[in-house]
């Protein structure tokens, strides 16, 4: 069992590293970091200072790990995702003092170019679509995925959804758990002008779409 560190990577003083871990080529690991056995991190990824991170946790390329930020065992954060530390961030302002936590719990994943917002907690085993932006706490096994509808088709909507398995091409619908108001009214407006798709709301967690000729014949 040993720890492997690419030549090109730099180290600070007090960092504590567990072993079998390995971290590829132009990270930096900032001082006062605590990482954990058996993690792995790719290409081009910056941690610290004072960041812990525990056992077996997988970070892809191009990923900062600011402090604020703690990611429990068995965690997978996928290529150029993003953490934040400061809600309104200045150029012009020192807010090294108002640092919120954000904390990953055990075995969840975040998808690639998903943003998390400082502040938040990640529960357990949850999973983070790819693109992402994460605003509000995630529970335990729950599953996020908003698209950027702007970018996508009717058929391409419809093929990522039915990957998913929330939607029914026979049933032309789909439920959306768990969103908010705010979310609701951009969804409803965006599906309705770049898909044909008209949103019902049936109850604050449960969202139908159903085809705007039904809804609105």
């Amino acid at each position: 069992m040993s720890i492997f560190i690419h030549n090109t990577t730099v180290i600070d003083n007090n960092v504590s590293i567990g072993v079998d871990t390995k971290i590829w080529h132009f990270s930096h690991i900032l001082s006062e970091t605590i990482i954990g056995e058996r993690c792995s991190f790719g290409q081009n990824c910056v941690v610290g200072p004072r960041v812990k991170i525990g056992n077996g946790v997988k970070v892809q390329n191009n990923i900062s790990i600011y402090e604020g930020v703690e990611i429990e065992d068995d965690v997978f954060l996928g290529p150029s995702m993003v953490f934040t530390n400061v809600v309104n961030p200045r150029s012009f302002i020192v807010r090294k003092d108002e640092f919120k936590k954000t904390l990953l719990k055990k075995g969840c994943s975040i998808g690639a170019n998903s943003t998390i917002v400082c502040g938040l907690t990640i529960g357990e085993y949850a999973l983070i679509g790819a693109g992402t932006v994460v605003t509000r706490n995630v529970k335990p096994f729950d599953t996020l995925e908003l698209c950027n509808i702007l970018s996508i088709t009717k058929d391409q909507l419809e093929e990522r959804l039915t990957k998913a398995k929330i939607w029914s091409p026979r049933l032309s619908s789909v439920v959306v758990p768990q969103l908010t108001k705010k979310e609701y009214a951009f969804l409803q407006e965006k599906m309705r002008k770049f898909t044909g798709f008209y949103i019902q709301k049936r109850s604050l967690r449960d969202y139908k779409i159903d085809d705007a000729a039904n809804v609105l014949g």
